[in-house]
Parts: C-alpha cells; sequence; structure tokens
C-alpha cells in the first residue's frame, strides 16, 4: 500500500467541491494530469501519444504560455482535453500574499475562457503549495483546487525508463490522479511505455470530470 505524503493525506479529508485529490474510483479509471504547458515542443508530441492511444487528459497551463502559444491551447480543447488554471506566472506562491495568489488565478481564468467558454476552471498551484488562506478564500468563493494522487516524480532528474518501472511496480489505483508534466519530453516517454499496457488491461486514461456547480 503506498503512503501518501502528510499535505495529500490532510487535503484528502477535505470535502471534493473544495480540493480534489482522487478522481471518481471507477474500475480501471486513471485521471491523467499534466502541469507547466504548454510548450511549443513537447505539448505537441504529447497530444500525439494521447491521441494514438485514445487518452484523454486534464491540462493545468501556465497563463503567460497561453498567450505565448494560443494555437496548442485551441488543440488541446479540439482533441477533447481539459483545461486546468496552473497561475499566470508559476511563483514561488509562499512567497506571496493572498490577493496576489488570487491575481494570478483570476488573470489565468479569463484566458482559460477564451478558448473552452468554460469556468470556473480547477486549479492547481505551482509546486502543490497551497496555505489555510488560498483554501479559505477558494471556498467563499466556491472553487476547486486540484491536486493529485500519485505523483509520477517526472520533474526530478530519474531517466524516463526508471519512472515506467516504479509505475510498473506501483501501479496507480482506480480513481488515482496522475501527476506529470508537459514541459520536458520525460512525460511522453514514460507514457509511451505505459499506455499500450494500460490499455491492453482495460484501463481507462481520462481527463477530470468538469467542475459542477
Amino acid at each position: 500500500m503506498r503512503i501518501r505524503p502528510t499535505r495529500q493525506q490532510l487535503l484528502g479529508l477535505l470535502p471534493e467541491r473544495l480540493v480534489l485529490v482522487h478522481g471518481p474510483r471507477e474500475p480501471g479509471a486513471l485521471y491523467l494530469s499534466f502541469d507547466d504547458g504548454p510548450h511549443p515542443e513537447h505539448t505537441p508530441r504529447l497530444l500525439d501519444l494521447l491521441a494514438r492511444h485514445g487518452a484523454r487528459a486534464s491540462f493545468f497551463l501556465v497563463g503567460q504560455r497561453i498567450e505565448q502559444h494560443p494555437a496548442l491551447v485551441e488543440r488541446i480543447v479540439a482533441e477533447g482535453h481539459a483545461l486546468g488554471n496552473h497561475s499566470y506566472s508559476h511563483p514561488l506562491f509562499h512567497r506571496l500574499g493572498l490577493r496576489e495568489q488570487l491575481d494570478e488565478v483570476e488573470r489565468t481564468d479569463r484566458l482559460l475562457e477564451g478558448f473552452d467558454h468554460a469556468g470556473p476552471h480547477r486549479f492547481r498551484p505551482p509546486r502543490g503549495d497551497v496555505s489555510l488562506l488560498l483554501l479559505l478564500a477558494f471556498a467563499r468563493r466556491g472553487r476547486n483546487l486540484a491536486y493529485w494522487s500519485y505523483d509520477s516524480l517526472d520533474y526530478q532528474p530519474h531517466p524516463p525508463a526508471e519512472l515506467a518501472a516504479r509505475l510498473e511496480q506501483r501501479p496507480p489505483a482506480d480513481g488515482d490522479v496522475l501527476l506529470m508534466h508537459d514541459d520536458s519530453g520525460c512525460a511522453a516517454q514514460v507514457l509511451a511505455r505505459m499506455l499500450p499496457g494500460w490499455r491492453a488491461a482495460g484501463r481507462q486514461l481520462r481527463a477530470l470530470p468538469a467542475v459542477t456547480a
């Protein structure tokens, strides 16, 4: 049995309408999520891979990068993936005051709404850095903070083959939200090894469900 970090255990105790750590625990369901994009080199390759395997995912995008690569955001939406908010400039949130944090969220909200005409979007704080003040502000606004239950560690300096072997040895459970990133080629290399086996085993690779009122 996996032992989750304390932060995930605590966040998992909160109502899902405030913090989503797991997706619906349906048999075979696995929720793919990617932070830090869009990236002009890595995001298209990742989208190509997901399309080949009929997989869907949630992309938590950085506002500045949305402005730089709007055509990639359009492609993400057109191919059936979900958009999420990952702040405007990907700062160190613990160094910002609450108003500055909310400005980062709201500025990116406005950008995202222009692509999928939806909102409010789930928000994933940079580096998973969430304070009690931010949680309270989200609760007052009826906003949803998206976390994860399985960390792929693809942001660490491990070879992709080693990360894929870890996923094989300690496979995600039904309903797990898998944290990955699309600002490097690591996630695509890991998934190129994992997706065929997951699909053969009947796993369903999904985006996170839409936010409900």
